[in-house]
């Protein structure tokens, strides 16, 4: 199966233009972290000070964080500046790359930007969104260059084990491939932190940041976990892409993950309390949808009528917002956040239950 769409994001396109609603359970991170309970003042930033390729006191941080050494990190302006990134340093125009279906839709536009030959693998709504070991052996094969796959996936939230996917690296070390991985929801399994898929064999890359699951998308602390010769020719694409990053950013970013525990304690409140009222909109006659467990969203099959009309319905009689399923590539799916202030989410879910009941396709 060839994807079709151009190297244009639509989704982000969507995301930053689409009518805005007083309910926006369209975001799929985590509310922004208050800067003043970040132990940080003016005179504690400067403008400049960062080094030549990673800030010393902020790569030592990010290796204490992932447990890999400093030369396997490349520090980034979040997770999607680490896609791009990884993705250029690790193929070449006409390769063949293999990638979840459905995925994040910004990275099938990087691919192809990139001149990638996308193949897919199916990851089956019937299933909860889970891999199946018996896909991913039909789908790689002597011309597969890089497996590419999101965990938590994006947008089910489903999760995979460790066990899974060093299986899914065996299959790509036999023809030659290596496997992305972007983790920057597997920060929202809060219970039993996980380890980087990146210590699970040597053709393992992985993408992440804090942006998602602590509240600070604006601080853009992503990374790139790799090979020590992959970092290096990552960090000369640094070099014609933003060149140097902002310092009073780096600065920032140590002193949240100086204050991890409380950022993460925070995040995690609020995820466990939303995702009730969420669980309880799921049991509705009109979707189907296992109950969040991890993560910040939720992907349900609406079971009658066409997904378009009912978000357009939830926007304009309920004031509320989701994210159609067409941008997932699954029409009949739309996407739900929960990661906003408790109220906005419970009254958010309480809406998308009547307009599930008043909507008549």
């Amino acid at each position: 199966m060839n994807d079709v769409r151009s190297d244009v994001s639509t989704y982000m396109h969507w995301a930053k233009t689409s009518p805005p609603a007083k309910y926006n359970l369209a975001i799929s991170g985590v509310i922004d972290y208050p800067l003043a309970e970040l132990p940080v003042t003016i005179r504690d930033l400067e403008i400049g000070g960062t080094d030549s390729y990673g800030f010393k006191p902020l790569m030592k941080r990010l290796a204490d964080k992932t447990g890999a050494p400093e030369e396997n990190i490349v520090y980034t302006l979040g997770t999607s500046m680490a896609n791009y990134v990884a993705l250029e340093a690790l193929i070449s125009r006409g390769d063949e790359v293999l990638v979840e279906q459905p995925t994040y839709d910004p990275l099938l536009a990087i691919l192809h930007h990139l001149g990638a030959k996308v193949e897919r693998f199916e990851r089956r709504p019937d299933k909860g969104f889970r891999i199946g070991l018996g896909e991913m052996e039909r789908r790689i094969g002597p011309k597969t260059k890089l497996v590419v796959l999101c965990n938590l996936h994006n947008p089910s939230s489903a999760f995979t084990d460790d066990a899974t996917l060093k299986q899914i690296g065996e299959m790509a070390e036999k023809v030659g491939a290596r496997v992305l991985v972007d983790e920057v929801y597997l920060e929202a399994v809060f219970d039993t932190p996980r380890r980087s898929a990146f210590h699970l064999g040597a053709n393992f890359i992985t993408t992440n940041s804090l942006t998602k699951a602590y509240g600070l998308s604006g601080i853009r602390c992503g990374w790139v976990l790799a090979s020590k010769e992959l970092c290096e020719r990552m960090w000369q694409i640094v070099d014609i892409t933003y060149g140097t990053p902002a310092h009073p950013a780096e600065l920032l970013a140590i002193a949240a993950l100086d204050n991890m525990d409380k950022i993460r304690g925070r995040a995690k409140s609020l995820l466990d309390t939303n995702r009730v009222p969420i669980n309880q909109m799921l049991e509705s006659r009109w979707l189907d949808c296992e109950p969040s467990v991890y993560g910040t969203t939720v992907f349900p099959r609406l079971k009658h009528g066409r997904v378009a009309d009912f978000v357009k319905l939830l926007r304009d009689e309920f004031d509320t917002k989701v994210v159609p399923g067409e941008f997932f590539e699954q029409p009949q799916h739309f996407r739900v956040g929960f990661c906003g202030t408790t109220e906005s989410v419970r009254e958010g879910a309480a809406r998308i239950a009547a307009a599930l009941e008043k909507y008549k396709p």
